[in-house]
């Protein structure tokens, strides 16, 4: 008879934190979640808690055990624990593991000035080349040389050599274990400015540009790998495993099955990465795209190009929390599917400046294009338009950098269950677009990674073989997808 296992998998989100049980076929048994506040400030700064971030995590934690003894299930079958976390947001502290300032957020903008200083210096093509990774203030490298410069703490243990730097999954580890792991996987790495994507090692050459050569950097290790024990502040009775670690869209990458050469995934949520497995090797990018660790085990790493699309899902929460044009983010769906197209409005949403592939960031969101007749119908339309739209902007410039053709795209994340926005994509799209039952994709990655640590599966191979998949097919209105992208390339390039 077939033992059931279960895994517990922890995605740390921006807005908040979900805990996901799977069973050892990847269904899902026991989900909770916990809402996350940011802090928003002036001059386009977001900051959170390093105590309510972790807090946060053990409150998702123990509400998921909780319900999982609920439904009669034994905890010697939960067998380890997942993580997948929000990528580049980071947060400093000291030798005694106290945080010396808030964790700054990845959409945070504080860096700009000194990112605009570091590419007049001519220090990008080194980053570039080093990194994969372009210099911008969504990258956390920037925004830590702002924390030196503007925190006198911060410098001041960085000078005595006590300052210690990590990624939200260096950070939970690191309270998990009571300072015992201090250790990151290698595509948390490879969003920080700082790791040599072709040595696999963080670069002591950048960290000398950067005047950081005393900064305390983690340990890299592959996202599926024993990264150690916690009892989760006695959720468990005693040490639980944690067996990955993994950026959340690395994680839906993985999740996604992005196993071989043209494979892509995007996920839809506050911001939209488009991640495509490139193979073995690096490439470089000439369009926008940055070059990254897609995922690894021991004895694998596979690489990927990725567009960073800064805001998708913050574009409808705008319209509900500032305009106050819905009540709901299920509302746009029947509204943009109540008429007939968007009457020549589009909506650039460029509220935290323009990722990939223009990498404008001191661009301004704006609504173009509007006359008497348009009504907040045509704006609502107009902003989910704006999703697929980003996403062929990527998917274009990706073919070209790549030289190679999109086989799918595999789409995940909030965004995805409404269905005009998926539809229009697919209609833009020449390939398939596809998603799984699970909605939970980052979670689902980070369950694989632990589950093939822990022998929950066994391979590659078997894991190719579980989930559902349904495919969208392109509806009789493509020619309008293809008009509206015609104009939208109009609206994007008038500045």
């Amino acid at each position: 008879m077939e033992k059931h296992r279960y895994i517990l998998s922890i995605d740390q989100g921006t807005s908040g934190t979900k805990v996901v049980i799977f069973d050892h076929k990847a269904n899902q048994v026991v989900k909770s979640h916990e809402p996350l506040a940011s802090s928003y400030k002036k001059g386009g700064w977001v900051e959170q808690d390093p105590q309510e971030i972790y807090n946060n995590v053990i409150a998702a934690v123990d509400n998921a055990v909780n319900a999982y003894r609920v439904q009669g299930l034994n905890i010697d079958n939960l067998t380890s624990c997942g993580i997948s976390n929000q990528r580049e947001t980071f947060l400093v502290w000291d030798k005694k593991g106290k945080p010396l300032y808030n964790a700054i957020v990845w959409q945070c903008k504080r860096s700009v000035e000194i990112c605009n200083k570091l590419r007049e210096e001519g220090k990008e093509p080194i980053i570039r080349e080093k990194t994969g990774l372009i210099i911008d203030p969504y990258f956390s490298g920037t925004k830590l040389i702002w924390l030196i410069q503007n925190q006198p703490k911060v410098a001041k243990a960085l000078e005595k050599g006590e300052l210690y730097f990590g990624t939200i999954d260096t950070w939970l580890l690191f309270k998990l274990t009571n300072g015992e792991k201090y250790l990151t996987d290698y595509t948390n790495a490879s969003r920080t400015l700082f790791f040599n994507i072709n040595s696999l090692k963080w670069d002591q050459e950048i960290l000398e540009e950067f005047d950081l050569q005393g900064l305390n950097l983690p340990e890299v290790k592959p996202s599926s790998y024993a990264y150690g024990e916690s009892d989760f502040e006695g959720v468990f009775e005693k040490p639980f495993p944690i067996t990955a670690m993994i950026g959340d869209s690395h994680a839906a990458a993985f999740g996604e099955q992005c196993f071989s050469p043209g494979t892509a995934k995007a996920t839809l949520g506050t911001g939209c990465s488009v991640l495509m497995n490139i193979g073995d090797k690096p490439k470089k990018s000439v369009n926008g795209m940055v070059s990254t660790i897609c995922w690894s085990t021991e004895d694998r790493i596979d690489f990927a190009a990725e567009g960073v699309i800064v805001t998708c899902g913050a574009t409808i929460e705008w319209l509900k929390n500032n305009l106050g044009l819905i009540n709901d983010d299920s509302e746009t769906q029947k509204i943009a599917e109540s008429i007939p197209d968007n009457n020549g409005v589009y909506f650039i949403p460029a509220f935290s400046g323009l990722g990939a592939p223009y990498w404008e960031m001191s661009r301004k969101a704006s609504i173009e294009g509007m006359s008497f007749d348009c009504n907040k119908k045509h704006i609502v339309r107009a902003a989910l338009e704006s999703i697929p739209y980003r996403i062929k902007d990527v998917i274009n410039a990706m073919e070209e950098d790549m030289d190679v053709q999109l086989e799918g795209l595999s789409i995940n994340g909030g965004i995805s269950q409404n269905t005009f926005v998926t539809q229009f994509l697919t209609d833009l799209l020449e390939c398939p677009v596809s998603f799984l039952e699970v909605t939970d994709i980052s979670a689902l990655g980070a369950a694989y990674m632990a589950g093939l640590k822990t022998g929950v599966f066994k391979d590659i191979e078997h894991i190719k073989r579980l989930n559902n998949r349904e495919e969208i097919k392109p509806s009789e209105n493509r020619k309008l997808a293809y008009d509206g992208y015609q104009g939208w390339k109009n609206a994007i390039n008038r500045k």
